[in-house]
């Protein structure tokens, strides 16, 4: 089993009762102070609806939909970065959707492709989100997402959520026409911001992710909403928790 395949899994089983759950696990950071963080996209978006959908169209087959499209869907971008041939996260998406479709031989409609597809143009927040971001913000740390988004899709998720004001102009990685874990996509972060590495937090959602941002050499942290194991990468972030609150503490706000 794929390691977005279990992301998705785990996330269904835990639902919101991660996000109270108070697990900070940190090492030892260094002498340098966090002064910005580099966000992808799912610690602060909630991609649940898009699921909901899913199962809501094809009743009794949307987990299973649901299962093949997210997994086809982030080994799309792996795929496109290593053979040079990059096309942004909104077309990857529909790609993995076209597929995933045919692979549980399901008949879905133009109409139906395109009203799943329009659902991550509706997202919003989870719930413990904006309180957050608030405080970090009012602490000086700078934010930016970094993230495989286009930046349309972060922006619908930002305005959706009432978030503007607190982040920084997006690091899509159509910036550099590479997805992450490839190193071109995480140095965007030390770019934008204009600081070391060792004073950028990085912010993950999915275990694969946390691992790539840690090698590449930021003090990450796993929000790990999905309760899922750590990846057997060889690698470990600095910290985990389930939501942004542990976060805050990370960074010592």
């Amino acid at each position: 089993m794929s390691a977005r395949r279990r992301d998705f899994l785990h996330l269904v089983a835990a639902g919101v009762a991660a996000i109270a759950t108070p697990s900070v696990r940190a090492q030892t950071l260094g002498p340098k102070k966090i002064r910005a963080i580099a966000f992808d996209g799912f610690p602060i978006i909630d991609p649940r609806p898009v699921f909901a959908k899913a199962e809501a169209m094809f009743p009794g087959k949307g987990g299973e939909l649901s299962n093949a499209w997210r997994t086809r869907q982030f080994e799309y971008t792996w795929l496109r970065t290593m053979s040079g041939s990059y096309a942004d996260f909104w077309q990857v998406t529909e790609e993995a959707l076209v597929f995933a479709a045919k692979l549980v031989k399901l008949e879905m409609s133009g109409t139906q492709r395109d009203q799943l597809m329009e659902s991550y143009l509706k997202l919003k927040a989870w719930p413990d989100a904006a309180a957050a971001l608030k405080q970090l913000k009012d602490a000086g740390i700078r934010m930016a997402f970094l993230s495989n988004f286009t930046a349309e899709m972060l922006d619908a998720a930002v305005r959706n959520s009432g978030l503007e004001g607190i982040f920084e102009p997006h690091l899509s990685t159509d910036r550099v026409q590479a997805f992450k874990p490839d190193p071109r996509a995480y140095r965007m972060g030390i770019d934008a911001f204009g600081m070391a590495k060792e004073e950028i937090a990085f912010a993950a959602f999915a275990g694969w992710d946390a691992a790539g941002a840690k090698r590449f050499g930021y003090p990450t942290f796993w929000v790990n909403r999905a309760n899922a194991p750590q990846e057997e990468l060889g690698i470990t972030p600095d910290a985990t928790g389930a939501g942004l609150q542990d976060l805050v503490t990370f960074v010592g706000v």
